[in-house]
């Protein structure tokens, strides 16, 4: 039986699904940091500043809030408030809009969310590009940020914001920075709290079931949070199946290697398949 058949079968007869996406999969959708979409929306910082993709741009030290507002601000707005040029998120939505399934994800661009998935049946670990924090912090708070973000894209000027639009705390006036992991100032507020509750609520209910665990393009920044966990619980349930679709590193260990379906394969296509 061919793979794509074997996956078939599996998420049509599994009792859940724990789909543990990474960023393979928005790649898949087209959200590629390089290239010709990284050229297109950032030439001039390319020409002024020296790098070539949008994930360096990320780490650039900006000399002015001003400037590294109006890189932040493009940056956000193409990779989160524009939808994906391709429908692979849209198409994993199709696949299991009816059965009973739950997303960890370490993406935070929320393609799952603009695909029409349930906000109930999301967990983002890693926080989301659609919201700020205190750089404190002095809260556990995150605050919306669509409307000044498109207010920094509309007004922005020779790659500077107007100063009056540089994000501050409500409580402490210090900068706002974006709510994304990268140190232990990370806010997990109370909607990050809410979702990992209803993820590990979902896990103990299913936990003896005929469950299948989804990987989709998650490499080896941090294994942890998916990868190794869905391998661990894979182990520690006889019932379950490991599923692992990623261009170039479909792997499994070899305790559960016979309970495991690996997809070295665009997302994109196999899903098409999988239709």
């Amino acid at each position: 039986m061919e793979k794509t058949d074997r996956l078939k079968n599996e998420i049509e007869n599994a009792d859940a699904i724990v789909i543990g996406a990474g960023a393979g999969l928005s790649n898949s959708a087209g959200f590629i940091y390089t290239g010709e979409r990284f050229s297109s929306h950032f030439a001039d910082f390319e020409q002024k500043y020296g790098f070539h993709d949008m994930y360096t741009g990320g780490f650039y030290p900006f000399k002015t809030l001003e400037e590294h507002w109006a890189y932040w601000s493009r940056y956000i707005y193409y990779n989160r408030y524009v939808d994906p040029p391709k429908p692979t998120y849209s198409a994993l939505l199709r696949l299991v809009r009816d059965l009973d399934y739950f997303v960890i994800t370490t993406n935070v661009d929320h393609c799952f969310q603009k695909a029409g998935f349930d906000k109930k049946r999301l967990f983002y670990t890693q926080g989301d590009y659609g919201l700020f924090q205190c750089s404190e912090p002095c809260c556990q708070e995150t605050f919306e940020n669509e409307e000044i973000i498109r207010a920094m894209l509309k007004l922005q000027k020779d790659m500077r914001v107007p100063s009056e639009l540089l994000p501050a705390c409500p409580h402490c006036g210090k900068p706002l920075t974006m709510n994304l992991r990268s140190d232990d100032r990370f806010v997990q507020d109370e909607g990050w709290y809410k979702a990992a509750g209803r993820f590990e609520d979902f896990l103990r209910r299913h936990q003896r079931g005929k469950i299948l665990y989804l990987e989709l393009g998650v490499g080896y920044n941090t294994p942890g949070i998916v990868k190794f966990s869905f391998w661990r619980m894979t182990a520690e349930n006889p019932r379950a199946v490991y599923a692992c679709v990623n261009l170039g590193e479909a792997y499994a260990p070899k305790k559960i290697a016979n309970r495991s379906i690996c997809i070295d394969g665009d997302i994109g296509e196999v899903l098409k398949k999988l239709k």
